[in-house]
């Protein structure tokens, strides 16, 4: 347990994240004074002087001050506060997060407000170390993040939009998974009237995108593991899209085929057939050991036949997931990995740091398993950022979640032109997303305010089947008309 107070502000949130940056997965506490057993850290904003205190056992430890001469604003302040934090920890710690001050979902973010407005190539670099002390090479990632999203964001028109459509079945559930997914051994029976219920969720969004007239752009199916369908039910599924949304050449469609054990020659023909041009075989890691302890019920050369076989059928986009930082994996694990991936030359390899969320069945078991230190995971990141530029590789988009090993972040790189936009579109929220299935969520944008505005659906398979009007009367009441 850690410990935190706040005296003289209120910025609650600032504190804790910067906090859990360095006792990660622990529990956090607000309190009024220093707690006599354990880890205290005092947040104190006075006139002139932002400083952070460090107490063990209810004993001052240390102090780390940062003086200011002008009136605060609401973002300096936050600033301030943080950093404050940080220098204390470095110093109770020895650990020096690489970046910095950052604890934010997209740290592309301000560089991209950076380079609209006019600001140089260097002087965001310069921005980020100097101001959230960020490291010269994390800055430089941001950079080429903005730089690559800016030019794909630039093609956005205010009619186009997306369209995601959930399924939640998984063959079973991995070790690290938070995500809506259900074991396919135990609602295989519910799987037809899912689908059926999702149709009509799936008519209507075609209904209000045609009579608002606008463009789907990209059309993404996710999970779970879309593939876990029967190759029957895989084709309803296709069809029903072909029908609804008639996919063109130019639609980013992406199938998230994910597990080798879900992956038939015929459901990767399927897939060709109704215009699917971007799929995802993802493996996590390319070390048995590491599948069967994750809850893997496959191998590695299963990967590697079904990767052959999605070329044979004619796929010339396809996406690899890895997670790095998975238990008692090691650089050198990292190492083989990405050797067998350089070997298969996918055209988008997503990079993952391990996240430990509340939801997962490692959050249940963490005592089970040793994880991987900071120091450990950064070489696995040059690793696997060295053989992503071997392979033609580079950055386009990157995101951070809570409670990531070593406090670091997930990217995403590619062959130029073969980048997954859908990917871009909903971390930047510059689109509008219909979604449809259980536990998805539909996001509209306002092109003229940027005002978001969200619409969730149930994530329970049963509520989801049994409440379908519901679901679709939370969009007939929800939905904005005429947005472009």
């Amino acid at each position: 347990m850690i410990y935190y107070m706040l005296q003289g502000h209120d910025l609650q949130n600032d504190v804790q994240t910067m906090v859990q940056v360095f006792y990660p997965n622990l529990h956090y506490y607000r309190i009024e004074i220093p707690e006599l057993v354990g880890i205290t850290v005092c947040s104190v904003v006075e006139e002139n002087t932002v400083y952070a205190v460090y107490y063990n056992n209810g004993i001052q430890k240390a102090k780390w001050s940062v003086p200011y001469t002008e009136e605060l604003s609401v973002s300096e302040k936050k600033r301030l506060v943080k950093l404050s934090i940080f220098g204390l920890l470095c110093q109770e710690t020895n650990i020096f997060p690489k970046w910095g001050l950052l604890t934010g979902v997209r740290p592309a973010k301000i560089v991209t407000q950076l380079l609209e407005e006019g600001k140089s190539d260097t002087d965001c670099v310069r921005y980020l170390t100097q101001q959230y002390l960020v490291s010269a090479a994390k800055a430089e990632l941001s950079l080429q993040v903005a730089k690559a999203e800016q030019r794909l964001l630039a093609q956005n028109r205010p009619q186009d939009i997306s369209l995601y459509i959930g399924i939640p079945f998984c063959p079973t559930r991995c070790l690290y998974c938070s995500f809506t997914a259900y074991p396919l051994a135990q609602y295989e029976k519910s799987v037809d009237a899912y689908l059926d219920a999702m149709f009509q969720e799936l008519e209507y969004l075609a209904q209000y995108a045609k009579e608002q007239d606008f463009c789907i752009k990209n059309i993404y199916i996710g999970g779970g593991t879309p593939t876990t369908l029967t190759e029957e039910q895989l084709e309803r599924l296709l069809q029903k899209v072909d029908v609804l949304f008639q996919p063109k050449e130019n639609t980013e469609y992406t199938v998230e085929a994910g597990r080798p054990d879900t992956i038939t020659k015929r459901k990767l023909e399927l897939m060709k057939q109704y215009h699917v041009n971007r799929i995802s075989i993802n493996p996590q890691t390319m070390n048995d050991a590491t599948l069967q302890r994750i809850g893997r019920k496959h191998t590695v050369a299963d990967i590697r036949r079904v990767f052959w076989e999605a070329r044979e059928a004619g796929h010339e986009n396809i996406n690899m997931d890895l997670i790095l930082g998975l238990p008692e994996e090691t650089a050198a694990d990292v190492e083989h990995t990405m050797q067998e991936i350089l070997s298969l030359a996918p055209d988008n390899v997503t990079v993952h740091t391990l996240a430990v969320k509340r939801a997962s069945r490692l959050k249940e078991q963490f005592d089970l398993y040793t994880l991987t230190t900071a120091q450990e995971l950064e070489k696995m990141l040059d690793i696997a950022a060295d053989y992503a530029k071997r392979m033609g590789l580079i950055p386009y988009y990157m995101y951070r979640q809570k409670n990531m090993v070593g406090n670091f972040e997930n990217v995403g790189y590619c062959k130029l032109g073969k980048e997954g936009v859908y990917n871009i579109q909903i971390m930047e929220e510059k689109q509008t997303i219909l979604a449809a299935g259980a536990g998805a969520s539909t996001k509209t944008v306002d092109p003229a305010t940027d005002k978001i505005e969200r619409i969730f659906n149930v994530k329970s398979i049963e509520d989801y089947i049994g409440r379908i009007e519901e679901m679709i009367d939370r969009k007939k009441e929800g939905l904005p008309h005429n947005l472009t």
